[in-house]
């Protein structure tokens, strides 16, 4: 019986030619892939739930890593959900793709979500909103949610750097408590990162050693530095990452859950939906989600691990 795929593709990208020209080359095939293209707000997870109740197999966010949050929410508010999730990358930063290995390339992106077995993976959450990649909250989200986006349209993820060293002289760090199994941290930060994945805000890796199936979130922070620091720390988190920004200031725990407080609130970033609040907590849902990798994806133990 041949499987039923189902592209929900964001409305900017209704016109894209080389989508267009990958989904016919794939049903030539004989593969079953059908289109809904998104209007308004909201659509992506309404089609998704859609797609499920409708018993497609794949369901295939095709945009950026808003969209596939969205479509990995609108999946999971499905009571036994059995619809496998595909990714296209069509946003600016393609996050979750690149951290994953998904081919950048339209069809094979496309053939990775129609022709490999998906595996059952984890997916993190935040109170009612699941999330596949990385919630990330201080300096790097507020360049994210500040990012103009007709300067992301035109530099893609460049565009979140030049914001950053715009928006320097702001940087201000945030006092938090950190509480989780065997886990008590307090301090000012400048970053923090809860990843299920890997990378955010354009390309910068956070949790570096994270997979999507061993049932912990990788939670880091950059704490605060002295003001003769900072420069650097924000220079080296811009460029290389958290790993490797001032090695001997950044702290990482493996954990199932996390709760951060904060006392004058914090912005947490959730695969490109901003929240601002006090409390939050962060918990990892294990084997929630089925989903289509490709073979040499770094984002698995069991991959890594050669089995």
């Amino acid at each position: 019986m041949t499987k039923r795929s189902r592209i929900i593709l964001h409305g900017k990208q209704g016109a894209n030619q080389e989508l267009r020209d990958a989904v016919a080359a794939v049903r030539e095939d004989g593969h079953d892939i059908d289109v809904r293209v998104t209007w308004e707000a909201g659509d992506s997870g309404l089609f998704a739930a859609e797609a499920s109740k409708d018993g497609i197999d794949t369901v295939i966010a095709g945009g950026g890593d808003g969209t596939v949050n969205e479509v990995v929410n609108g999946l999971l508010q499905v009571e036994g959900n059995t619809s496998a999730l595909g990714v296209i990358p069509l946003g600016t930063a393609n996050d979750f793709a690149r951290s994953a290995g998904v081919p950048l390339q339209l069809e094979g992106a496309l053939r990775v979500a129609v022709e490999t077995e998906p595996v059952t993976v984890d997916v993190g959450r935040s109170g009612d909103r699941a999330f596949m990649n990385v919630a990330t909250g201080g300096f790097g989200t507020e360049v994210t949610v500040n990012t103009n986006p007709k300067l992301k349209r035109l530099l893609g993820g460049a565009a979140y750097f030049i914001t950053g060293l715009g928006r320097f002289s702001e940087l201000e760090p945030v006092q938090v408590r950190l509480r989780g199994p065997d886990l008590d941290w307090e301090g000012k930060i400048l970053v923090l990162a809860v990843g299920n994945a890997r990378q955010a805000g354009g390309g910068h890796v956070l949790c570096p050693e994270a997979v999507l199936d061993d049932g912990l979130l990788d939670v880091g922070v950059l704490p605060d530095v002295p003001d003769d620091r900072q420069s650097e720390a924000v220079s080296e988190l811009m460029t290389k990452g958290l790993h490797q920004a001032l090695k001997d200031a950044a702290r990482f725990w493996r954990v199932p859950w996390v709760e951060v407080e904060a006392p004058k609130g914090i912005y947490i970033n959730l695969d490109g939906e901003p929240t601002h609040a006090t409390h939050h907590r962060f918990e990892l849902e294990a084997k929630r989600l089925k989903l289509h990798l490709p073979e040499s994806t770094p984002l698995l133990s069991s991959r890594e691990q050669g089995s």
